[in-house]
């Protein structure tokens, strides 16, 4: 097993399971971002996506732990074993967050608001730019750093939206359905904090990589 694993080491076959498993978890990450959508367009009640969300959480758990797998006995890693690990530790924040946004709406028993479509939109840009980046990674590294810094722009838009919305809501009269809104624009805000770390996530790791 450890000679089969060094030759795998050798010939870069761990680190194509490493990058194979991340971009399977943004995969999952974006099957939320779209369940979540489906909701705030109302193609779904909150109650049927909140169900949905359970099997697309599980998902994106399980490839999490697929890589984690890779991590722990792989000897050497496609970028910092550290960064690697952060930058799956924020995906899988990105997606949790999501999860947490559609329970919450059922819980409140709030309206989506389609408003919230633009962040969404923006989250899924940021993830499906993180694949883009994964999938440049082996041989095309020079790449990677100008799609991180379309990420970040990405989760920057997701803040500006989110201000908009809050400057929009404090307009009106305090009431149970804005401070419902409230904090589901909160946890939206949130979704796209979680976005810029796993492009900070990167960044580092190609700052790293260039040394």
């Amino acid at each position: 097993m450890r000679i089969r694993r060094l030759y795998d080491d050798l010939t870069g076959a761990t680190h194509h399971r490493a990058l194979d498993a991340l971009h399977a978890q943004l995969a999952a990450a974006l099957g939320g971002v779209r369940l979540t959508a489906r909701m705030t367009r109302g193609e779904l009640t909150p109650a049927q996506a909140r169900a949905e969300m359970v099997g697309v959480e599980h998902d994106g758990d399980s490839l999490r732990a697929v890589l984690v797998r890779e991590l722990s006995t792989a000897l050497t890693t496609p970028i910092d074993r550290e960064d690697l690990y952060r930058l799956s530790r924020s995906v899988d924040d990105v997606l949790d967050n999501l999860r947490d946004l559609v329970r919450e709406t059922d819980l409140y028993r709030a309206v989506p608001d389609q408003g919230d479509l633009a962040m969404l939109t923006a989250v899924g840009d940021g993830l499906a730019l993180l694949q883009d980046a994964i999938g440049a990674l082996p041989r095309r590294p020079a790449e990677v750093t100008l799609t991180t810094l379309a990420v970040r722009k990405c989760a920057s838009r997701i803040r500006q939206l989110y201000q908009s919305a809050v400057a929009v809501l404090f307009e009106q009269e305090v009431s149970t359905d804005m401070l419902k809104r409230r904090e589901l624009l909160r946890r939206l805000d949130v979704v796209g904090l979680r976005l810029g770390e796993c492009a900070d996530a990167l960044s580092d790791a190609m700052l790293k990589r260039s040394h």
